[in-house]
């Protein structure tokens, strides 16, 4: 059986309960949140749409509902505002995540906590030192969507399906990440070997300009309707399902580095084997000198986060 319990069914919560009820991935999908009428309601809602979806149990409950659940989705928190950085949200999710954390401790001996709750990579880091699980066990959604948003711009200026684009973002999960075109390529001919033959003549200007819409997408899509969670929930439910279908893919989630690529002690989007057990590897690739510094100068960034809430 594949329980998946969602805690915090704003936006991203309440999509991503959908998206996975349409998946068929579940067998019984529970929502918990501080407002519990809201968590009825699109427990309601959904249940109602059963007729047209693979069969699921949908149910409002409480924190012993995560109880047998392979995976627990950390969804809780408090809104990005316009102009807002993922970071300024850090101590009032903190608190959040850490009391979600106590409440569900007794039931998560052998679950996998998700976390996406922003700055995810902070959150991903506190929710695992609080908990005590294995390293696997936690993991954040990490820059798992801005490899996506990265895929779609590359797939744009090179006129190809997003889907035959290989490229990664790694590092923070907002304004350090680091887009690594080093590894970029189109159906595994390097990106630089695929432009030769292009027409286009793109050149550095439009590289900056990909750069740019990657890196600032959040801020777009807030301007635009107030929040984010179409792409987020999409790229959770690809995380769900590399977890509960055992499908060993490689995805930039946010996971603890013990000496990877010269880091300790720190959960960073790298790119990582997601199976049945969460975290099963992490991939210490080589970078270029430019993007190891960049990477390094983003865990030099959430490091100091970090540090401030244990000081503040």
């Amino acid at each position: 059986m594949s329980k998946v319990a969602i805690i915090g069914v704003g936006d991203v919560g309440a999509t991503l309960a959908y998206t996975l009820q349409l998946s068929g991935l579940a067998t019984e999908i529970v929502l918990i949140d501080l407002e519990r009428k809201r968590a009825r309601g699109n427990a309601l809602d959904m249940s109602h749409g059963l007729f047209f979806t693979p069969p699921v149990k949908i149910h409002a409950g409480d924190y012993p509902d995560c109880q047998g659940a392979k995976v627990i989705v950390v969804a809780a928190g408090s809104r990005q505002k316009p102009g807002e950085s993922r970071l300024e949200l850090v101590q009032r999710n903190a608190e959040i995540c850490q009391s979600i954390v106590n409440q569900i401790a007794s039931y998560v001996k052998k679950t996998i906590l998700l976390v996406a709750t922003n700055p995810v990579d902070v959150m991903t880091y506190l929710v695992l030192r609080r908990s005590g699980l294995k390293l696997g066990q936690v993991l954040g959604s990490g820059t798992v969507l801005d490899s996506a948003r990265f895929r779609y711009w590359l797939s744009q200026m090179c006129r190809v399906d997003a889907r035959n684009v290989h490229a990664y973002v790694i590092g923070e999960h907002g304004d350090s990440e680091v887009l690594l075109w080093s590894l970029a390529n189109i159906s595994g001919i390097p990106l630089e070997s695929f432009c030769k033959g292009c027409q286009e003549k793109c050149g550095p200007s439009l590289q900056s300009e990909v750069e740019e819409k990657v890196r600032n997408s959040a801020y777009h899509v807030i301007e635009a309707k107030g929040f984010t969670n179409y792409g987020v929930s999409l790229a959770m439910l690809r995380i769900l399902g590399a977890i509960l279908r055992n499908e060993q893919s490689i995805l930039t989630v946010s996971a603890l580095l013990n000496g990877e690529y010269g880091i300790n002690d720190l959960c960073l989007g790298i790119p990582s084997v997601i199976g049945s057990e969460g975290v099963e590897r992490i991939i210490d690739t080589s970078l270029s000198a430019q993007e190891g510094n960049a990477l390094r100068r983003s865990a030099d960034l959430l490091r100091a986060t970090i540090e401030s809430l244990s000081s503040g």
